[in-house]
């Protein structure tokens, strides 16, 4: 199935103009923030200061993107016997969660808006073992550039459940204008000071959408490693591209 969405005159000729002028002005602004949270990540958490990851970007030519998201290293590198990473709740120290829950490690991410492979407002771009787990329909989510916040975001962040977030992205692309993103960027600083909705309830970080499907069983195990192996060979040509 081609991904393919009509954008409106907003979407097309304003939005990238405010998300530049935005980013510029808050990076010139909070340069000095950027500044002291790599040191202490520097210092508590070693190198790398910023972590990198590949992530669904906006459709072109009927497929979707992927481009590499940038965020605060908040989590340690910690392995066990055998070799593999430690659990999440595990490797995630207190300045790291203070980071996660005043979504100041996602302050990076400012720089791919200005960049443009983010915007300001747009469904947030997940991991991409979870966009092959999503079905077409969901998956039309990627035809709007992917959002360092979103209308998932501030009806519940990761307090909702996933069909229920992909639901409210799906809505948002529907009536992308200036007054919907105005009033999500305000509601999503309501959110931060909130600080709600950062886990799932369960986990130190929410589950991954496949691993969520196969916990309530909506999947089988095949279907389940055969999508997650898809996700890796994506990611492989992905970095063999770049």
């Amino acid at each position: 199935m081609l991904l393919e969405r009509k954008l409106g005159f907003y979407e097309r000729y304003v939005k990238r103009g405010f998300d530049i002028i935005c980013s510029l002005l808050f990076i010139i602004v909070f340069c000095w923030l950027y500044v002291i949270i790599a040191v202490i990540v520097r210092v508590k958490m070693g190198r790398p200061v910023l972590f990198k990851q590949p992530r669904p970007g906006i459709v072109k030519n009927g497929k979707e993107t992927i481009f590499n998201m940038y965020k605060f290293r908040s989590m340690r590198d910690e392995k066990g016997e055998n070799g593999e990473l430690l659990p999440d709740e595990v490797r995630l120290p207190k300045f790291g969660a203070m980071l996660r829950s005043t979504s100041m490690d996602e302050l990076p991410e400012v720089f791919c808006i200005l960049k443009g492979t983010m915007s300001i407002i747009g469904p947030r771009p997940q991991l991409v073992r979870d966009m092959v787990f999503m079905s077409d329909k969901q998956r039309m989510r990627h035809t709007a550039k992917p959002g360092l916040t979103g209308l998932a975001q501030v009806r519940g962040r990761n307090a909702v459940t996933w069909e229920e977030k992909l639901d409210w992205d799906l809505q948002y692309i529907e009536r992308i204008g200036f007054l919907n993103d105005a009033k999500i960027l305000l509601e999503t600083v309501a959110v931060v000071f909130k600080r709600s909705g950062i886990t799932d309830g369960e986990n130190a970080t929410a589950l991954d959408y496949g691993d969520a499907l196969l916990k309530a069983k909506k999947v089988t195990r095949e279907k389940y490693d055969t999508l997650q192996a898809y996700a890796k060979s994506l990611i492989s040509e992905h970095e063999g591209r770049a």
